[in-house]
């Protein structure tokens, strides 16, 4: 079983340098925000060490990425993702889709022409803890979190 990242975007879009727009743009984090599902890869790595002060990411769990699917996917006609729909699309429940994407067997970002592959956010109930520019090791808030993304994810779906 691979671990699967969610990653966040937590900064704006203004005095983003070009290598890290860049980035950011291939991991389809346009704005701040928005949150996106991949399988851990040595790329994936490689592509958050370039974008690790922008972002925050770690691996998510089972009932938070089914929270997350219910609650803040999207159809591609932008219509809520609900129960129904996850089965006429998918010809399985939510649970069975949730332990595919986590076994690997279904990569969300490749299903583009069934759901969109970006999960628009809400700013974290009761605010963020700490600063948004610093790393979590120097009393901030970006950087990888590990299980820790999963209490961050539930307060901004």
């Amino acid at each position: 079983m691979s671990a699967l990242y969610v990653i966040v975007r937590l900064r704006g879009r203004v005095d983003v340098p070009p290598d890290v727009e860049a980035t950011l743009k291939l991991l389809r984090l346009t704005r701040k925000y928005t949150a996106v599902i991949y399988p851990k890869t040595d790329s994936i790595d490689g592509m958050l060490d370039v974008v690790k002060d922008w972002v925050t990411w770690g691996e998510i769990q089972a009932e938070t990425l089914k929270k997350l699917i219910l609650e803040r996917g999207r159809t591609v006609g932008n219509k809520p993702l609900n129960e129904e729909r996850i089965k006429e699309l998918f010809g399985m429940d939510v649970d069975e889709l949730v332990n595919a994407l986590i076994e690997g067997r279904i990569f969300w970002h490749k299903l583009e022409d069934k759901v969109k592959p970006v999960f628009r956010l809400h700013p974290p109930k009761g605010g963020f803890k700490r600063s948004i520019k610093k790393p979590l090791g120097s009393g901030g808030e970006l950087g990888y979190r590990g299980e820790a993304i999963n209490e961050l994810i539930n307060r901004m779906v």
